[in-house]
């Protein structure tokens, strides 16, 4: 006989108390404990059955046996690059990112590229019909004999289908509108996502299948549900860009199997989200030449180095306080390298409003582009335009100096393959002798000295 048993749960942060709580003791959250009801007979007792069967004793790590499977070459090969080379068996992916950015489309389209070469792809949907779905296939121009739909949001029925059909990959569309009927609670609560994952994961790693997961996103753009759901799956995935951009990226935050920070670049089109093998010139492809506050930034986003345009545009301010007004950029950097401008350069900044955008759609979070965002500022406040054939990587500091940064030969081969003829980098302390041919690399101590080099623009 099953046998209910009630606790609570933070909506917020996902503790757990058995007791009702009027405030979080974690978050600090005040009407945030939910009661929750658990039905222990099915999924307790067959869990515990089904670890006792499966018992072994301690392995000496020389002892253990590696498996002959290899990963699950993918067709869409931005994707692969992403997951490090391709999807592992056995392994739990989730893809997460904002409404309307792409995820439905990118994974049927992966799906269906999958179905056609490898075999049976299960496509679990609980949030559209299979009418929907089909719809969207046939506007993407896919045909996959082998892809199967199912409209399904009971996970025990889910579970039951993949086990009969036994399919290469599984998708999961989405882990907020699958529910457990062992919990008496809604699809999409804490304990709901909770569990739905944990006897996701014991699937794919009990029978070896491939499991791909789509999490919805919170209004501060984080993966809704317990934080618990990132460290329970192999890999997590964002899918994100600028809406009003045509630029996806596809960025890897965690993989188990593979390096992180990834970035796979899509392109939104009528026929779905298409690749886009070299985006350094995707991005710099409507620049303007010698137009001043532009600067051309080689940053790199896990191993794979790209060339951004940074704008930067100052203008005299009209009001107590300038502003400081990023897009791409963290403002924490803007204004440190305003700062740095100010105190160790000598330019009036302090009456001059300053923004500064990334060019499509594009987020940097690495301090390599603190000098090609120094240079832009200073190219727009003295209204001079920097050299058309110039590419700039450097992290500024405090002093004002200009440090090293790591892979410049990476970085330098691919200013070269765009077409960029000169440089400028941090000074190298040590003989590099992989640097490649071709480009001339002008080496800077400071923002001061990387000013006169390209703008002649003195300290006071």
């Amino acid at each position: 006989m099953a046998k209910a048993r009630s606790f609570y749960v933070c909506s917020n942060c996902g503790k757990r108390s058995e007791a009702f709580l009027g405030r979080c003791p974690q978050c600090g959250k005040f009407a945030t404990m939910e009661e929750q009801v658990e039905l222990t007979s099915r999924s307790a007792g067959g869990a515990r059955d089904s670890r006792s069967a499966g018992k072994r004793a301690p392995q000496r790590l020389a002892d253990i046996e590696m498996s002959q499977d290899t990963r699950i070459a993918l067709p869409i090969a931005e994707f692969s690059r992403v997951l490090g080379g391709g999807l592992v068996p056995g392994s739990l992916v989730l893809l997460s990112g904002e409404p309307g950015i792409g995820k439905s489309t990118l994974v049927l389209e992966l799906s269906a590229k999958l179905a056609a070469t490898t075999g049976p792809v299960l496509y679990v949907s609980g949030e559209e019909s299979a009418g929907q779905i089909k719809l969207r296939a046939e506007r993407l121009g896919l045909s996959a004999p082998e892809l199967y739909l199912l409209t399904e949001t009971d996970l025990s029925e889910i579970i039951s289908q993949a086990q009969r059909l036994n399919p290469r990959l599984l998708v999961i569309d989405s882990i907020q509108t699958t529910q457990d009927p062992a919990l008496n609670s809604t699809a999409g609560l804490v304990a709901q996502v909770r569990q739905c994952a944990t006897e996701l994961q014991r699937l794919a790693k009990g029978s070896g299948l491939s499991i791909l997961i789509i999490g919805h996103v919170t209004k501060d753009g984080n993966i809704a549900g317990p934080r618990v759901l990132e460290h329970i799956v192999d890999a997590v995935l964002y899918l994100e860009g600028d809406p009003f951009q045509q630029y996806r990226l596809l960025r890897g935050v965690k993989n188990r199997f593979g390096a992180t920070s990834e970035v796979g670049v899509f392109e939104m089109s009528g026929a779905g989200l298409a690749q886009v093998p070299n985006p350094s010139e995707a991005f710099l492809e409507e620049r303007v030449i010698n137009a001043s506050g532009s600067a051309i930034a080689i940053t790199l986003e896990g191993t794979r180095p790209l060339l951004v345009e940074l704008q930067a545009l100052t203008s005299p301010t009209a009001f107590g306080n300038p502003r400081r007004t990023p897009n791409g950029i963290d403002l924490n950097r803007l204004l440190l390298i305003s700062a740095v401008l100010s105190k160790r350069v000598g330019l009036k900044l302090w009456e001059q409003d300053i923004f500064v955008n990334v060019i499509g759609g594009l987020r940097i979070t690495e301090p390599a582009s603190d000098l090609a965002m120094a240079l832009a500022i200073a190219s727009s406040y003295q209204d001079r335009a920097l050299p058309a054939d110039l590419a700039i990587v450097g992290e500024v500091g405090l002093s004002g100096e200009v440090r090293r940064v790591g892979q410049l030969p990476a970085r330098l081969n691919e200013a070269r393959k765009i077409g960029f003829r000169r440089a400028l980098a941090p000074k190298l302390g040590r003989r590099v002798s992989d640097l490649p041919e071709g480009i001339q690399l002008i080496e800077v101590r400071s923002v001061a000295e990387a000013l006169r080099a390209v703008l002649s623009v003195d300290s006071d």
